[in-house]
């Protein structure tokens, strides 16, 4: 039997009312991870590491970790960056075994718990311990990167190709619920430590650490509710093939080149969009000078509006199609970061205001963008393809902190550096627009969806 027909009847086995209770598992993976990517990685953990390395740097402000000068106010962004090449030597190996074992549920179950304890560990990050908190963050980041490649190649499994759009826009609308919801007990933790008898260092410790609870107790929905699916049998063991089975999967993806212009556009515009999301709370404490309660303020504001976003960019795309929905978030991006950087220091309303244009735009496009792509997965290679998918979406967005943090090296000011984000949306559009997706999923071998 070949990979196409086993991934047919894989995909078909399940009866409809055991593929929604498979879904709503699903999205509670997005509603267990996402409270990483905006507690942690969004709010907290960015200023607060970038203080621990201040307190521990020279007079001139630089720290020497195995003596390499570096300024305090880069280590956040260069432990991004370390996290994501860590993941892109993992993931390949993952999606292997995943695809040749046909056992996800494990590797993502490994995946994310090594993650959610990562994160609890950033409890005892205090004092000048920033290559602690710097270890920490790139074990979690790198722990969910993987996770949601395994998460994600779900998604052709338990959802027919014309429901694709809804199914990852709620997912990602269950993500934006929880991480507004415990921003908005982290927001009355942080606010009122004072009268829990905490110290603010011990509020944010707490804070940081309860999402990697969060995410670990979460985690246990979809490990219950998600099925793997049988694969044919034959081939080498998993792990000691998956370097073979990565040069396979390239070799393979060139006879997809439409599929591989589309990841090489996401690759370009999603950097833009990861490093707004890991480097906004940095930009707004130390370029703007805005208290961490206004930040906090800000992403929830984020997280609200992008539940509205995210579904109703998947209405639109139901009436547009998926990649002019895209494309004219793309133009509103650059609006944004244009916006961004002549935003005044000390003023939390237009900060409101750039936050709220950031929520509307930013689970659409993601969401949209991961819909489309399953797409453009030929049957049977879903994790495969979907590794390759996560180190564009993640895994490879290495650049735009790297930058960040360099451009501050050289500079001393952030605000010098958030310019250069607009170039990754402007050639983002350029690159998608060119790609002609009903061609493209024709080519991989998929029914080409009334509208896409």
């Amino acid at each position: 039997m070949s990979d196409a027909e086993t991934a047919d009847r894989a995909a078909g086995a399940a009866e409809p009312s055991d593929r929604r209770r498979e879904r709503r598992g699903w999205y509670f993976y997005d509603f267990a991870c996402s409270v990483y990517s905006t507690s942690v990685l969004t709010v907290f953990v960015g200023p607060y590491l970038t203080s621990v390395a201040k307190a521990a740097a020279d007079a001139d402000g630089f720290v020497h970790p195995l003596g390499i000068p570096l300024r305090a106010g880069s280590v956040f962004a260069y432990a991004v960056s370390a996290s994501v090449v860590l993941a892109v030597l993992v993931m390949p190996l993952a999606g292997a075994a995943a695809d040749r074992t046909g056992r996800k549920k494990p590797l993502l179950a490994v995946a994310a718990y090594l993650g959610a304890a990562a994160t609890a560990g950033l409890f005892f990050l205090e004092g000048d311990r920033y290559l602690l908190g710097a270890l920490l963050l790139i074990v979690a980041n790198a722990s969910l990167t993987v996770s949601m490649a395994l998460y994600n190649a779900y998604l052709p499994q338990i959802a027919a190709p014309e429901e694709r759009d809804a199914v990852s826009s709620r997912g990602w609308a269950f993500g934006y619920t929880s991480g507004a919801l415990v921003l908005v007990l982290d927001l009355v933790l942080y606010t009122g430590h004072a009268s829990f008898g905490l110290s603010e260092s011990e509020a944010v410790r707490i804070c940081l650490a309860s999402a990697g609870l969060w995410w670990g107790a979460f985690t246990l929905v979809p490990l219950r509710r998600l099925r793997d699916r049988r694969v044919a049998p034959g081939g080498e063991g998993a792990v000691g093939s998956g370097w073979r089975q990565l040069r396979a999967t390239l070799r393979d993806m060139r006879r997809h080149p439409l599929t591989l212009s589309f990841l090489l556009a996401y690759l370009v515009y999603n950097d833009g969009v990861q490093t707004v999301i890991s480097q906004a709370s940095v930009y707004g404490s130390e370029e703007l000078g805005l208290e961490q309660t206004t930040l906090i303020t800000a992403v929830l504001l984020v997280q609200v509006l992008a539940v509205a976003g995210a579904l109703g960019m998947g209405r639109l795309a139901r009436a547009y199609g998926a990649q002019r929905t895209i494309l004219g978030s793309l133009a509103v991006w650059a609006l944004i970061l244009a916006a961004g950087y002549f935003l005044p220091a000390g003023a939390p309303v237009w900060f409101y205001a750039l936050a709220a244009a950031i929520g509307l735009v930013l689970g659409g496009s993601q969401a949209l963008s991961r819909s489309l792509f399953s797409h453009l997965v030929p049957p049977g290679k879903e994790a495969e393809y979907f590794a390759a998918y996560e180190m564009s979406d993640r895994g490879l967005s290495w650049l735009g902190p790297l930058v960040f943090g360099l451009a501050y090296q050289v500079t001393g000011s952030y605000r010098d550096a958030i310019i250069s984000l607009v170039i990754f949306f402007a050639l983002g559009f350029v690159l998608l627009a060119r790609v002609p997706v009903r061609k493209a999923v024709a080519e991989a071998g998929n029914p080409v969806p009334d509208r896409i």
